[in-house]
């Protein structure tokens, strides 16, 4: 028998797979994991705090940074929540624009995911494939805001801007351009046999294992439920748009590739129809006072992230800045299964479970 001593070894925060400042503790009994512990905080702003002293138009920057790969969509959900308590009406032009630029974010986010994953586990022309892609939906974003990255661009009432002439054609050209990449997606990678023997039957868990940790998106619909708050609970227009929701059962790194591949392809169909429906004229700010002051009380509003649900839950006193706020990060959330995936495997599949996971770290320290 061969015989072993335990090694502690440090993962990151330099790991590219871990975008620099996420470590993972692990102790090795020769190539098996006994114990991961994940240590976060390297990227912690504070922005919860910092957002007691501001007022929420202020803060919408700060949820920019919380994940910079949707910013998006942590823009909405903090807007919404106040929406919700002020009992303000939004501009349905302002809506339309909101929706597409969020399902536009949910495509460009899944293909951050795919060519990154796909690069960490040993593919380099995928991200090169996946970047060109997701430049066309950056540039689109510029167009509208001015930003590349970090948009701010939603507001309580509706939005910062109207879409500028022809921007809407500009979508509709993307939608089948990315159909036709979805595909080349698939041939290149999906069916390869190389990849599969790196992801398939690895990271498996069940249902009641995701329910437990509380997981969310595609983490959770690998498992066989079908949970997805623009369905479940819909908020902006979702509800009048037909799109299925993708869920898996075997609870795997693969069927978390599928589910988010095929999120891609009930994105673009919600596009699609959201342009063909997109009203020729109105407003996109709604009438909102010049100071906001949502009435005293609380509320908590939930939206669907590309990574799954991001809350926003806020304390108001009716001043014009949130006497608590608190937002619920889907990474930091999902990160929690982490130790326990980890746990017998191999440090082969350590960064393919990880990257499988689908964290961003600027969402996770918040």
């Amino acid at each position: 028998m061969l015989r072993t001593e335990e090694l502690l070894l440090n993962v990151g925060p330099q790991h590219p797979s871990t975008h620099g400042v996420f470590r993972v503790i692990v102790k090795l009994d020769g190539e098996v994991i006994k114990e991961a512990i994940p240590v976060m905080g390297y990227l912690h702003r504070g922005t919860e705090k910092l957002a007691e002293n501001l007022s929420y138009t202020q803060i919408i920057p700060y949820t920019d940074r919380m994940d910079y790969v949707s910013a998006m969509t942590t823009n909405y959900v903090l807007v919404n929540a106040v929406e919700k308590m002020m009992q303000l009406e939004v501009p349905e032009r302002a809506e339309f624009l909101r929706l597409i630029v969020m399902e536009l974010q949910r495509v460009a986010s899944h293909l951050v995911w795919w060519g990154t994953y796909l690069l960490d586990i040993g593919a380099m022309s995928p991200f090169l494939y996946a970047f060109r892609d997701r430049e066309i939906i950056i540039d689109l974003f510029n167009e509208l805001c001015g930003a590349r990255l970090t948009y701010n661009y939603m507001r309580v009432g509706g939005v910062k801007w109207d879409a500028p002439d022809g921007w809407i054609e500009k979508v509709r050209k993307f939608i089948p351009y990315m159909y036709g990449k979805l595909e080349e997606y698939h041939t290149l990678v999906t069916g390869n046999e190389i990849f599969l023997s790196r992801i398939k039957g690895v990271g498996k868990y069940d249902a009641d294992t995701a329910i437990a940790y509380g997981l969310s998106g595609a983490n959770l619909r690998c498992t066989g439920i079908d949970w997805d708050i623009r369905k479940t609970q819909p908020y902006s227009l979702y509800s009048r748009f037909q799109f299925d929701v993708p869920v898996r059962s075997g609870g795997d790194c693969y069927d978390r590739y599928l589910v988010r591949m095929e999120e891609v392809k009930q994105s673009l169909r919600i596009l699609e129809q959201a342009v063909d429906q997109f009203p020729e004229q109105g407003e996109t700010m709604g009438k909102v006072p010049r100071v906001i002051r949502p009435p005293e009380g609380e509320i908590y509003s939930a939206i669907e992230s590309p990574r799954g649900e991001i809350g926003c839950y806020i304390i108001s006193r009716g001043k014009q800045e949130p006497f608590r706020l608190k937002f619920r990060r889907p990474s930091f959330v999902n990160l929690q299964i982490l130790p326990k995936l980890l746990v017998g495997e191999t440090m082969t599949n350590l960064i393919t479970i990880l990257g499988g996971i689908d964290i961003v770290v600027g969402e996770v320290d918040a």
